[in-house]
């Protein structure tokens, strides 16, 4: 692009955020801004994954900058114990916030999903050949829905009509793996506007003393470790791994299986696991500590409801592989998760809901020290290769421009007047694509 873009960015997670969305929302920021455009945020109050408003963010409106990047905080609710409920209500008032911040039209307006609610704040925006609508779909929000059963049957198919009306009505969207891209087109979305971003791997493989932080946690030489760091939710059915600790403990095997981070199912999970003695619960810990303690665990659990199939990427896959540890994924074979693992090679998979399975898997790779080596070296690899931050990068600042530069073309079937026009998707090619299948000229 020969000129910068205004570009406007709506999403409910940003930093200081350590975990989930945040990172990429606040990394395709950067990105965004250092290329040259002009980045306005409007996001919402720090809660995640603890689910409770981050000291020092209080206020209808917050404006901060971060960096090149300009943000605006709108206030919203916060539920203590989160609920499909709870939680739309949440994101329907952080969407009629945005919706109501004033600026200058923006040139691009871009939506993270989830929220989904998020998606219809940036559709105020739309105008053709004006400003272009893109959405990132970290999650896909109708899936989450119906696998974790948070509204029942005729919510989840609300939740599905909703997503495919707002994501056919944007420019262009992201998905986040092929996967997604699969489940997008099956909602009924335009393959053509559909491109695929991956998420990369955002620590920086800075790792301290491992045998430090192992003796500080209480972590024996004589155990394997069993890691399970990140948000303790609904989706990642951890009731799994407490069942399987409690088989450890039965059968007075030498492992220890911890749970490193917050949630809305963490106090629930600590009841649950109350007097397992090879069950442990960690705080989260400072970024530094956190990708240390990656590193100094024998195994990297990634652990999922059997229901979930085509909701989510586990974001927790990206550092998981640059830690350069194994990974033992209890997840459904339809998953993203079990495509990932197998393609990166980096580790064993299990059936989910199955906690002896998962204690049998776990205690293999553990034993196992030169295949549990090479199994993170291959993970290394897979990070490097396919997860680097260059490549997404690239990818999103290209995809943006594009968007911009599609704004004005249009394709026109013949017949239709030049006021009925549709707005293109972004990529070239699609636009010929369309053009020679409706026989017509784009202009």
């Amino acid at each position: 692009m020969t000129k910068a873009l205004r570009i406007l960015i709506l999403g409910l997670n940003y930093a200081p955020e350590p975990t989930g969305i945040a990172p990429y929302t606040t990394g395709m920021a950067h990105f965004l801004a250092e290329a040259g455009h002009d980045v306005h945020v409007i996001t919402g109050l720090p809660h995640y994954p603890h689910w409770e408003i981050a000291p020092g963010y209080r206020g209808r409106r917050i404006h901060e900058e971060d960096g090149k990047v300009r943000i605006t905080r709108v206030s919203h609710p916060v539920p203590g114990v989160p609920t499909g409920k709870s939680r739309i209500k949440m994101e329907a008032v952080f969407a009629l916030q945005a919706a109501a911040v004033a600026g200058p039209r923006p040139d691009v307006v871009l939506a993270v999903s989830p929220a989904l609610l998020t998606v219809a704040a940036a559709l105020r925006w739309r105008t053709p050949g004006r400003t272009a609508i893109g959405v990132i779909t970290q999650d896909l929000y109708s899936r989450a829905i119906a696998e974790t059963g948070a509204l029942g049957g005729r919510g989840a198919k609300a939740a599905e009509r909703l997503e495919r009306a707002l994501l056919r009505r944007a420019d262009g969207v992201i998905a986040i793996h092929e996967s997604f891209r699969h489940s997008l087109v099956n909602l009924g979305i335009d393959d053509e506007r559909i491109t695929t971003i991956r998420n990369w791997t955002h620590i920086k493989g800075v790792v301290g003393d491992t045998q430090k932080l192992r003796n500080r946690l209480g972590w024996r030489d004589d155990e394997i470790i069993a890691l399970h760091a990140g948000n303790m939710g609904a989706k990642q059915g951890l009731e799994n791994v407490v069942e399987a600790a409690r088989a450890a403990d039965r059968d007075g095997l030498p492992m220890r299986f911890v749970l490193l981070g917050a949630g809305n199912q963490r106090a629930y999970l600590e009841e649950l696991g109350a007097g397992i003695e090879r069950l442990q619960f960690i705080d989260p810990l400072p970024g530094d500590e956190f990708q240390t303690a990656m590193a100094a665990a024998d195994v990297l659990l990634l652990n999922e409801r059997p229901e979930v199939a085509e909701m989510c990427v586990p974001s927790k896959l990206t550092s998981y592989f640059a830690s350069g540890r194994p990974v033992v994924a209890a997840t459904s074979s339809k998953s993203a998760a079990t495509s990932e693992v197998t393609a990166s090679g980096g580790g064993r998979l299990v059936a989910p809901g199955q906690p002896e399975a998962l204690l049998q898997v776990v205690m293999e790779v553990g034993a196992d020290k030169e295949e549990a080596l090479a199994m993170g070296l291959r993970g290394q690899l897979f990070a490097r290769d396919a997860l680097a931050e260059g490549a997404a990068r690239t990818a999103y600042v290209t995809w943006v421009e594009q968007l911009a530069g599609a704004r004005r073309a249009a394709v026109l079937p013949l017949g239709v007047p030049a006021t009925d026009a549709v707005v293109v998707p972004a990529p070239r090619r699609a636009v010929a694509a369309r053009s020679r299948r409706l026989g017509a000229k784009t202009v």
